[in-house]
């Protein structure tokens, strides 16, 4: 039972009380504790009831909710209400823009209980005649709706990257030879299937195995004699498991990591990268590569795009890697809404061998995320002075911010308070409704500003939660050229956001990217796998990598831009 894992639980029991109308301090107080917990490093599960008691927000009652969730893995609060809710009702609270008061609205007095029946109600225009609802709300609703369908049986990267590498452990005790390919060798940001090919001379012993196995379902009816489809309990996502004779695993393998655009590019040869796969014996790809006349190219990049005109002017060797970065931006601390003290955010990242540590807590305008007032602000560089000195020049924090870019698109704080910093990343965490001729308005304001060093998450998308606000890449990247800003590609599984597929663009106007974490804890700064992964498949190379400058190559840029103001 993980921390998360915890506060998921109670914050469910809070939003099923509020759709209930359970007492309203009951709420407060589970929500209050989910919030404080939720800023605690320490491991939950080795806390003892007064150990609990002592964290702010959290009384004798919850403390025990804690320790019953801890002890048997259930809260027996949230077992009385799911039994009340029908799933559908539970369903709805994944739609945006509905909390448990509308939700409750909606199921009491319509009696809609299932996202089929709220799309039909809102299709005849019903919502917007209740009280509280209106036109706008029907149809974020309804946006919502398309959205979620189009990501049911999908996984994360994260998530799918997790549940392959669990199974490959199972399959590579059992089999000769087993290995992740398709969309998580590719490294797509979503999954919507789990692929292996594994080596074996008998399909029927496999598949035998396979369906011994309790977390493995197999869809008898879509799969082959050679071919094991189904799904791994807890998941959405479908499982694919391709047989593959041991002198033809290496034609399987490639055959299944490049999506059919890319298998469909001719070489010199004359010949097809997957009739070359075809007619000649099985062997390693930078072979194939070489046989069918194409230079080798990368699994992340095989998704039959752009690969082969970028790597008419570019090697492999040329992409970014994560010993390739020189440090870490981006990143927040107990300052503002982060689970480590700035000094261990600092340290752990001199631990994993980065030569500097940019701070960008959030700003005053994030009041929900705790954001930093202007003596604040002071407080928190006099401490970045004192473990600057501690490091005696090895190592550096720079001073940043994360500024929230307002609705007008200016940026929070005052010029005399944003001059104090080293860097300002500029990011949208408000008002995510606009228009795309508003949302890119509002960006290139905000890109206009001097201050502004990086352009932070530029859509405000959360994978398979929610959709980024619609904008003008070009313009906006166009914007960023023109005034000399970095675009972050944010490295958490939830954005990964500016998107692969407009790396290239990007590079092409001139503008570096920053891969950045965005890390509110020290474990988050691993999330910088994930986002070098898709730095890669949109071609990123070291050399238009921001954070792969070293630490006096960096601070002479940071200097330079300061100078022009």
């Amino acid at each position: 039972m993980s921390n998360t894992e915890i506060i998921d639980i109670l914050e469910l029991t809070a939003k099923l009380m509020e759709l209930h109308d359970g007492d309203a301090f009951k709420i407060r107080t589970f929500q209050a504790a989910a919030f404080n917990l939720d800023k605690i490093s320490d491991d939950l599960t080795r806390l003892s009831l007064p150990d609990l008691i002592k964290i702010p927000g959290v009384g004798k009652s919850v403390a025990g909710k804690v320790l019953q969730i801890v002890e048997t893995g259930r809260l027996q609060d949230l077992d009385d209400l799911l039994a009340q809710t029908p799933a559908g009702v539970l369903e709805m609270f994944r739609i945006k823009g509905i909390g448990a008061k509308k939700i409750r609205t909606l199921w009491r007095e319509l009696g809609i209980d299932n996202l089929r029946d709220l799309r039909l109600a809102c299709e005849k225009g019903e919502i917007a005649k209740i009280k509280g609802f209106g036109e706008k709300t029907q149809q974020a609703i309804l946006d919502s709706l398309a959205f979620l369908e189009n990501q049911t049986g999908k996984l994360r990267m994260d998530k799918a990257e997790a549940l392959a590498n669990m199974l490959l452990e199972v399959f590579e005790r059992e089999f000769n030879r087993a290995a992740i390919s398709g969309q998580v060798r590719r490294k797509a940001e979503e999954v919507d299937t789990v692929q292996f090919v594994i080596s074996t001379p008998d399909p029927v012993a496999a598949f035998e195995f396979l369906n011994a196995q309790s977390y493995l379902e197999q869809n008898e009816m879509e799969s082959s004699p050679f071919v094991w489809r189904g799904r791994a309990s807890g998941y959405d996502a479908e499982i694919e498991i391709i047989t593959a004779p041991a002198d033809e695993f290496e034609r399987y393998l490639f055959t299944n990591s490049a999506a059919e655009k890319h298998l469909a590019v001719a070489g010199t040869s004359g010949w097809t990268l997957l009739q070359t796969s075809l007619a000649f014996p099985a062997e390693p790809e930078e072979a194939l590569y070489e046989r069918a006349g194409l230079p080798y190219i990368v699994p992340e990049m095989r998704e039959g795009s752009f690969e082969f005109a970028w790597s008419q002017t570019h090697k492999p060797a040329d992409l970014v890697t994560w010993d390739a970065l020189r440090g870490i931006l981006h990143n927040h601390s107990t300052y503002s809404d982060g689970k480590h003290s700035l000094e261990q955010m600092a340290g752990y990242c001199r631990e994993l061998g980065f030569s500097y540590f940019g701070i960008a807590d959030h700003s005053q305008a994030a009041a929900y995320a705790n954001g930093l007032e202007p003596h604040r602000v002071k407080q928190q560089h006099e401490e970045i002075d004192r473990l600057n000195a501690q490091f005696g020049g090895s190592f550096k924090i720079l001073k940043g911010i994360e500024s929230d870019i307002l609705g007008d698109g200016s940026l929070d704080y005052s010029d005399e308070i944003l001059a104090t910093f080293d860097y300002v990343v500029a990011s949208v965490h408000s008002n995510l409704s606009m228009n795309s001729e508003k949302a890119t308005a509002r960006l290139i304001r905000a890109i206009q500003n001097p201050y502004t060093t990086i352009l932070g998450h530029p859509t405000g998308r959360l994978l398979l939660a929610r959709a980024g606000y619609p904008i003008d890449y070009k313009a906006v990247i166009d914007a960023c050229a023109q005034h000399g800003v970095v675009i972050e590609i944010n490295a958490s599984p939830w954005r990964l956001d500016l998107d692969w597929r407009w790396v290239q663009y990007a590079v092409s106007q001139g503008v570096m990217l920053s891969i950045n974490p965005d890390a509110h804890e020290m474990a988050g700064f691993h999330d910088m796998n994930y986002g070098v992964a898709v730095a890669r498949k949109g071609g990123l190379t070291k050399n238009m990598t921001f954070n792969a400058l070293r630490l006096p190559e960096i601070e002479t840029y940071l200097q330079s831009r300061k100078q022009r103001l």
